[in-house]
């Protein structure tokens, strides 16, 4: 299917589960509302970003995929024949967590789970203390409108992450995330940060000639020490921005993108085509001494 409408949920999240599903529910109908076929929603939407702080008390929102919440959107989902991408604490078993994506069809059918493979740990985002790096590998998924990719926040920042996850057929790449920028930062540290966070993004869409759908949450958290940028955005397949949102408000965006683009693009800069793979092999290497 080339033509296919895809929608973005950015919202901004509160300590109570309830409420930020109900939120994230609504977010769903809106876009589906607005034709939206596959939504996206942000990096651990069902909560505060909690992972600010190294807290034991925070592994008790942790769920099992699949389980009550994916069973949710799964009714969700079927009602309104729309795609859900679902970002989730998974709980594995006891002592073993994982930042984990759940992707579900559009006729509720759970589709599998996506694990995030790169784990940040740095001031305020110290997910290494809760998060176990992923074991799956990269991995698509054939929904009903699209075969998708999905990458989760800091993996955003590896483009060996993009190409594997393309290389498996991806027609669009989407990037549930949850990033900010510290309140007491100046502007222009701010600037230069949503730029490179943007740009590193577009350049996988450009590389591996597919578009690039990226969605952050807003708001203040973390006792207004942290402010989450917003700046969800969809991406072409030559780097060109179709979207944009803000970076202070709740938004509900709907995106028609083609997928039929992806052929054009790659015959008219074969980039796919021109890869020496026979030369790559040092890339798994950590550092060449």
């Amino acid at each position: 299917m080339s033509k296919v409408k895809v929608g973005l949920v950015q919202m901004s999240c509160s300590g109570s589960k309830e409420e930020n599903m109900q939120k994230a529910i609504a977010g769903i109908k809106d876009a589906a509302a607005k034709g939206a076929q596959i939504v996206c929603l942000q990096e651990l939407f069902t909560s505060l970003y909690f992972c600010d702080v190294e807290d034991y008390e925070n592994f008790k929102l942790a769920e099992k995929i699949p389980g009550a919440t994916t069973d949710t959107l799964g009714q969700v989902a079927a009602s309104l024949n729309v795609v859900v991408i679902a970002s989730l604490f998974e709980k594995r078993t006891q002592g073993i967590y994982h930042n984990t994506t759940a992707v579900i069809d559009a006729d509720g059918a759970y589709l599998g789970m996506y694990r995030k493979m790169h784990i940040p740990d740095d001031p305020a985002y110290y997910e290494k203390f809760y998060f176990t790096p992923g074991d799956l590998g990269y991995k698509t998924f054939d929904t009903k409108f699209a075969k998708i990719g999905v990458l989760i926040c800091w993996d955003q920042w590896y483009p060996e992450a993009a190409r594997l996850t393309a290389l498996q057929g991806a027609e669009i790449l989407f990037y549930p995330t949850a990033i900010g920028w510290a309140t007491s930062q100046d502007e222009a540290t701010n600037t230069e940060q949503y730029n490179a966070w943007q740009t590193i993004q577009r350049s996988h869409a450009v590389a591996n000639g597919v578009h690039v759908v990226s969605v952050n949450r807003v708001g203040l958290e973390q006792n207004g020490a942290m402010k989450f940028w917003g700046g969800s955005f969809v991406s072409n397949p030559f780097g060109t921005l179709l979207y944009k949102g803000s970076h202070d408000n709740e938004e509900t965006e709907v995106v028609e993108i083609d997928t039929d683009a992806t052929d054009r693009y790659r015959t008219h800069w074969p980039f796919m085509r021109d890869r020496r793979i026979d030369s790559y092999e040092n890339i798994t290497k950590r550092f060449i001494d």
